[in-house]
């Protein structure tokens, strides 16, 4: 199929002559006739007295506004032209461009080089308008010509990715402005002035943990330019690290959104039984009891914390939801009165001492949240599965391997929501070819859901070809420039538009001829163990969520109290009933949910405030867990946030930055 365009004449009923000339042209994607733009007869554009007149306000509108004209004349004619292309007044514009400028934080300086950027504005805003008024659009009729070789310059042109693939082909980009007679063309992507590419400083450090940098190092970070022999001074070849992967349920074509309410059952029985048989087995709580039964003496129970009604978590009425086996999976009202400091939420188990004396309330005096360290994980029920990367290129002695690691950990979203060029992805991974991490960590959304191009179906293209172009060439690219010692990480995400929408989430299956095994997927959540050191992985933004159910008192930092619940319950999604948003499958969360073993690194991106902290472990002070929220590579049209990480050994000897990108 191929793009025609119409051309309409209006005419004067006493002279029969031609007034105006109307060209409306006709896109096989958006499959309905649209108008494209106006042409004046020979006698109008010879006077200009027309569009004079309309300069002359544009002018006045701009100075009106209080607004400096820095090249007056080449701004002028293409804000007629922006006038006559989608029918606007010069009021409209200027209040289109002073929002423009408000959103991007620009003085009242108007300057040429913000014009293509003001245009896709515009575009936008017409595209918006159309699509909903589809309802109303009309098809004429005319004089018809096809658009061939001869017209190369009339010929759809959309912007490509900085990688120079033209996979992006957004309807807002059919209607093509006109200046000097000429189409305006959009190959040219450097050319293009985005909010992101108007950064001053291109990587700046946010904060630190157990900084040892020198003022070089900031300086470097900061995006300062240094010599080519100054890096080629400073940079060290990496040595490639071990990698295994632990566990890989879900696996790729999983079935699911098939669980059963058996399922749930089973899953959240099992969970309150293992908890209960770890207490039992670190010799340090008494005997677990029905908490339902009538006592007056002390007792300890053990159960799940529920909520009576729907909704959030009250403090009142809150209940203990035991196991089957102890009190025939029955409920009773937990008081919490007597308690000085707590924190909980629905989905919780917990250890309760206390008393019952009318078998309707059990009245809390002490609450057990967290598995005693000297209590080994269960893996006799589950036999956590391993693949080991590559093992014929491992040390043949695992006591030859070093604890230490450097990662760049990043979340999504990767590109910002003005368009789908992947900016901040392409800065991130040049930052990395930089810094020469051992392993990079990248969690979803890589193709996010919440994209308004996407959530507009603005595409012609797959999801799946747009994963491939824009991530995983890039990625390769990277990976060939890094070198075989170099190793990437893929967590994928609920809101990948391309890839399963469950949670667990099974991994990428990208399928590539990569013989060194530098790209790895796995599950989301996932472990990983890297030069020895653990690192868990889940993308689904859960400290949010238990935040908004979280009920406590006397809590003082409640970031690190959310945080360590999930190390306390050795649940990567300990909440239950699950976030309306997240797609959670019991039948497939029992292994897969789990932490199987305490990981050194847990890395939970999220919406809350980004973080690098080194958690002690509940009941000790001496294991301790480096917990990431490395926040979001983009946050609307600029730049979010990304983590690096120097791990030696111990979270305690290890140091980590936050780095605004």
């Amino acid at each position: 199929m191929m793009t025609t365009t119409k051309k309409i004449e209006i005419c004067s009923q006493k002279s029969n002559k031609c007034i105006t000339t109307i060209y409306i042209i006709h896109s096989p994607k958006t499959k309905f006739w649209r108008h494209l733009f106006y042409s004046f007869p020979s006698q109008l554009q010879s006077t200009g007295k027309t569009l004079d007149r309309m300069e002359d306000q544009i002018r006045s509108e701009f100075r009106k506004n209080n607004f400096v004209l820095v090249e007056e004349e080449e701004i002028l004619r293409k804000c007629l032209t922006f006038c006559i292309n989608y029918n606007l007044s010069p009021s409209d514009l200027v209040s289109s461009w002073d929002l423009y400028s408000i959103n991007r934080q620009l003085e009242l300086i108007v300057s040429d080089a913000h014009m293509d950027a003001f245009r896709q504005q515009l575009q936008s805003e017409q595209k918006q308008v159309i699509i909903e008024n589809e309802q109303g659009l009309h098809s004429y009729t005319d004089v018809t010509m096809e658009m061939t070789d001869e017209h190369e310059d009339a010929k759809e042109v959309v912007p490509t990715s900085p990688a120079g693939q033209n996979v992006v082909n957004l309807d807002s980009f059919d209607v093509t402005p006109i200046t000097n007679g000429k189409l305006h063309s959009l190959r040219n992507t450097s050319e293009l002035v985005t909010p992101f590419g108007q950064r001053k400083n291109k990587f700046v450090v946010h904060s630190r943990v157990n900084s040892k940098h020198t003022a070089h190092d900031i300086k470097e970070e900061q995006g300062e330019e240094n010599s080519d022999d100054d890096v080629i001074k400073r940079i060290q070849p990496i040595k490639r690290c071990s990698l295994e992967v632990h566990g890989s349920h879900p696996a790729p074509g999983c079935r699911y959104m098939y669980d059963r309410i058996e399922d749930k059952f089973n899953y959240l029985e099992d969970r309150i039984m293992k908890y209960s048989e770890a207490l039992i087995a670190s010799q340090l709580f008494e005997e677990v009891v029905d908490p339902s039964v009538a006592s007056q003496k002390s007792i300890f129970a053990v159960g799940m914390i529920c909520c009576e009604e729907e909704g959030r978590l009250k403090e009142k009425p809150i209940m203990l939801q035991s196991c089957v086996e102890h009190s025939g999976g029955q409920r009773v009202r937990l008081d919490l009165q007597k308690l000085d400091q707590f924190s909980i939420f629905p989905g919780q188990v917990v250890g309760v001492e206390g008393h019952n004396p009318s078998g309707h309330c059990l009245i809390a005096t002490k609450i057990v949240d967290y598995i005693p360290l000297s209590v080994s994980h269960d893996d006799s029920s589950h036999e956590t599965k391993t693949q080991a990367m590559d093992l014929d290129k491992q040390p043949a002695d695992s006591s030859d391997i070093s604890s230490d690691l450097s990662l760049i950990i990043a979340s999504g979203p990767f590109t910002t929501t003005d368009n789908l060029f992947f900016e901040p992805l392409s800065d991130l991974l040049a930052y990395a070819q930089r810094k020469q991490p051992q392993v990079l960590v990248l969690l979803g959304p890589f193709i996010d859901s919440e994209h308004p191009e996407i959530k507009k179906g603005a595409l012609n293209t797959t999801y799946d070809e747009l994963f491939r172009v824009e991530i995983i060439r890039r990625l390769q690219d990277y990976v060939e420039f890094m070198g075989s010692a170099a190793r990437v990480i893929l967590v994928p995400s609920v809101r990948d538009a391309h890839h399963d929408f469950v949670f667990p989430q099974p991994a990428f299956d990208i399928n590539l001829a990569d013989p060194n095994h530098q790209i790895t997927c796995i599950t989301n959540p996932g472990i990983i163990s890297a030069n020895k050191v653990k690192v868990g992985c889940c993308s689904v933004d859960v400290l949010k969520q238990l935040s908004t159910d979280l009920v406590s008192r006397g809590i003082k930092n409640r970031m690190n109290t959310l945080t360590n619940h999930l190390l306390s319950q050795r649940s990567f999604y300990p909440l239950y009933p699950p976030s309306e948003d997240t797609p959670v499958d019991l039948s497939l969360a029992s292994e897969a949910l789990q932490m199987s073993t305490t990981p050194d690194i847990l890395i939970v991106p999220s919406d809350l405030t980004h973080f690098v902290k080194v958690l002690s472990l509940e009941g000790t002070s001496e294991a301790k867990c480096m917990c990431v929220n490395p926040g979001r590579l983009a946050r609307g049209e600029g730049g979010g946030h990304f983590v690096e990480v120097n791990f030696h050994g111990t979270p305690d000897s290890s140091s980590a930055s936050v780095i605004r990108i």
